[in-house]
């Protein structure tokens, strides 16, 4: 058992909390204990908030230019340990090694878009809207910007806000999963070696107290987040009460549309990746199938084939493909739904259940599994799963799939696999979600293009990455101006 217990870093240095209540963070593999992580209080929220707003007044002054050198260096640092990051990422969270080495790659991908800064930034200018007066429209930053991080991805969705809301000439506080705090512990040591402004940067570690004072604390302008539906709902209505902007993006049931004239083989090897990869807990896994016609039979028999020889285990032994959900409680609610699937009527054609991954045998592991003949209005459905099971449902025609497809609180993805150009059109223009997939199994869109969402799996009116990310870090003022010809004759 590690003693260790996790710093904060506010205003350029880190500091002990005084927080009484630690938690255990483990790996969920091994059962290893990692660290210990401290509940800090509203104090030290306030310590950090009051050294940040400080830190906005003479951040916003340096140009845009300056601030990206800093991100540049950034990029550097982050590939130079991107193997120690990846292999606490594992540790932590449970994903594999590859997985967490993919999840490095798109954090660093953000960074990069965002030293575009300068030419992100560009407001509008206009002379003579009417004779002799001008208009222009400027960006400003917004002040202090607030990360809460969720803990299945612990390195990158920080990374989905952090390059734009410093380059965009804003003081961040960072607040990681209580679960998973240890890659955003060593992320935070790299940046400390930017040498940036005191308080510019900082990372504030805890709970649900720590998250309410940061909702709380009027000098935090803007709240980013990334977490489960009623999460989201949460903090996004606190930091509106509060008169703050907010982005949240929330939980998810991802369908995909299976036509009988998809490649079946890729199709199973890429609905695979994606159901069962990361032990389903993304917000882009597939988790409900639904096949078209003739296309069920076939599918099952090699979808079932491909669950059944996935490789579980510890994320950093050669060949695992899927590792550990994140805690035995999360485990066991992943059980007890597949449990309530059974009853509702559906068939267990792969069971996942009641298996132990050779050496780890205590760890959080549920294997892949698939239920058949799941009820489109059953709560498995349309619950939520966040573990590696893949429901399948049936429909006649392409669009009873849409309907289905449509029919969910939920609008993260959904994809459909096809030969078909019409079919994909009509896919892609009816189902109801912001991010689509055609012939992919996680439509995870580039930095430089927001991270959408619609429905209940999004709070807010700008999304993270790119242009969004800009104009959500940014205020827009606009000047109007008048310089009369007398008034130039002077000078």
């Amino acid at each position: 058992m590690s003693s260790e217990r996790l710093l904060n870093f506010i205003n350029g240095s880190w500091q002990a909390s005084k927080a009484g209540d630690v938690l255990p963070v483990i790996n969920p593999a091994t059962t290893e204990t990692l660290a210990q992580v401290p509940m800090s209080p509203a104090s030290e929220v306030d310590e950090a908030a009051t050294a940040a707003a400080k830190a906005a007044r003479e951040w916003a002054r340096v140009p845009a230019g300056d601030r990206i050198q800093y991100l540049f260096k950034l990029k550097a640092l982050l590939e130079e340990n991107l193997d120690d990051l990846a292999r606490a990422c594992t540790n932590e969270c449970g994903k594999t090694y590859v997985e967490s080495v993919g999840e490095l790659r798109r954090a660093i991908e953000n960074v990069e878009v965002a030293c575009g800064i300068p030419l992100m930034m560009q407001g509008w200018n206009n002379e003579d809207i009417a004779r002799g007066i001008d208009e222009h429209m400027f960006r400003q930053p917004v002040g202090v910007a607030a990360i809460i991080a969720p803990f299945n991805f612990p390195a990158m969705i920080p990374f989905w806000f952090l390059p734009y809301a410093l380059a965009t000439g804003n003081s961040v506080i960072v607040k990681p999963s209580e679960k998973c705090p240890v890659t955003q512990q060593k992320i935070f040591r790299l940046i400390e070696q930017l040498k940036l402004p005191a308080g510019v940067m900082q990372m504030v570690n805890g709970g649900k107290e720590t998250v309410d004072a940061i909702l709380d604390h009027p000098a935090i302008r803007a709240i980013s987040m990334v977490g489960s539906t009623p999460a989201a709902r949460y903090i996004y209505a606190r930091a509106a009460a509060n008169g703050k902007r907010a982005q949240c993006q929330a939980g998810a049931k991802n369908p995909v549309v299976i036509m009988p004239d998809a490649d079946m083989d890729s199709a199973t090897r890429i609905l695979s990746d994606s159901a069962f990869g990361c032990a389903g807990q993304r917000c882009l896994a597939l988790s409900v199938g639904v096949t078209v016609g003739s296309a069920r039979e076939v599918f099952i028999e090699h979808f079932s084939e491909a669950a059944r020889k996935r490789k579980v285990g510890y994320g950093l032994d050669e060949g695992v493909e899927t590792g550990p959900v994140i805690s035995a409680a999360s485990r066991e609610r992943v059980l007890g739904l597949i449990a309530k699937g059974e009853q509702e009527g559906a068939k267990v054609i792969v069971d996942g259940r009641d298996r132990k991954a050779p050496g780890y045998e205590d760890g959080s592991f549920v294997f892949p599994t698939l239920l058949d003949g799941v009820p489109p209005q059953g709560e498995i459905a349309h619950t939520e799963i966040f573990g590696p099971v893949f429901s399948l449902m049936h429909a006649d025609a392409l669009e009873d799939a849409i309907a289905m497809v449509n029919d969910r609180a939920y609008g993260n993805m959904a994809c459909i696999f096809t030969s078909s150009g019409a079919a994909a059109r009509k896919f892609r223009q009816e189902a109801i979600a912001g991010n689509i997939g055609i012939n992919i199994g996680v439509a995870a869109p580039m930095a430089y293009f927001p991270f959408s969402g619609w429905r209940e799996s999004f709070f807010g009116d700008l999304h993270g990455q790119g242009m969004q990310a800009v104009e959500f870090f940014t205020e827009t003022k606009v000047v109007v101006e008048r310089w009369p010809k007398e008034w130039s004759r002077k000078f």
